[in-house]
């Protein structure tokens, strides 16, 4: 007889890790559920104070997958040592181009800001650098959902702010897993609530235009994940054939997914 998965913890209210969320609960394949306390997501964990990563422990965590480049890592610093847990550094393309594109962000003038983000660049951007991550970081994204079917769960996905690399990730995850998209889009919006935001450092104070120009860069906007969703379909022709000739996941191995995180 098949349980009736619990229902997910209120959210904690973590001091210096931003965006964590348990993604149980999520409708998936076959009227089944995302099955609480085995996925979950978030932003860096370098900040993490002595009370979040006590609760981190707590979550009996098998692997954390750090999507943050060795660039992120340097400014972020690495994320907070949790005992027994396993740590998989598996970079992906950062969406505004790595760390000169984001000094330029930080410290670049408004004229360099407006040439470089304005009239919809910023946007164009980030939508480009999403079907990017799609389409050339098949083997990571791959290596994510063979480890996760392999027994490697409870498992948290980051990257800096858990909102792109890691969102994708989690996207791609949540596919297999017969998420609708629409739930997938859901969960992906939520990190826009302010108390998830990633915040970028500037020592200036910012003005009205600059934070208009730079808003596209640090908002997960529907558009960025539906042209991921879009590339599926122009390179793979389906779901199933991305999860298949794009992953490697067979349909033995995703049914193996899916009795592990699915409830």
């Amino acid at each position: 007889m098949t349980q009736t998965p619990p229902a997910p913890q209120a959210e904690p209210e973590l001091a210096g890790v931003r965006n964590f969320r348990d993604l149980g609960g999520l409708p998936a394949a076959d009227g089944r559920r995302v099955r609480p306390g085995v996925l979950f997501r978030s932003g860096h964990l370098a900040h993490a104070t002595e009370a979040d990563a006590a609760f981190l422990a707590s979550l009996g965590l098998h692997t954390i997958f750090d999507f943050r480049n060795a660039a992120d890592i340097a400014l972020e610093g690495p994320d907070v040592a949790l005992a027994g847990v396993r740590n998989v550094n598996l970079p992906l393309s950062d969406p505004a181009d790595g760390s000169e594109f984001w000094r330029m962000v930080r410290d670049g003038d408004l004229d360099t800001l407006r040439s470089v983000l304005g009239e919809g660049r910023a946007a164009d951007r980030m939508a480009g650098s999403y079907r990017t991550i799609i389409t050339t970081r098949t083997a990571e994204h791959g290596r994510v959902v063979h480890a996760l079917a392999e027994g490697d769960v409870p498992a948290l996905m980051h990257c800096a702010a858990g909102k792109d690399r890691a969102g994708l990730s989690v996207a791609v995850t949540l596919l297999a897993l017969g998420v609708p998209r629409d739930a997938i889009e859901a969960d992906y919006l939520e990190s826009n609530a302010p108390h998830r935001r990633y915040r970028v450092r500037r020592d200036a104070e910012v003005s009205p235009e600059v934070s208009e120009l730079l808003s596209p860069l640090f908002e997960a906007r529907a558009s960025y994940l539906r042209a991921a969703f879009a590339a599926i379909g122009e390179v793979w022709g389906s779901t199933d054939r991305y999860l298949s000739e794009g992953l490697g996941l067979t349909d033995a191995g995703r049914s193996v997914l899916q009795e592990r995180l699915l409830g």
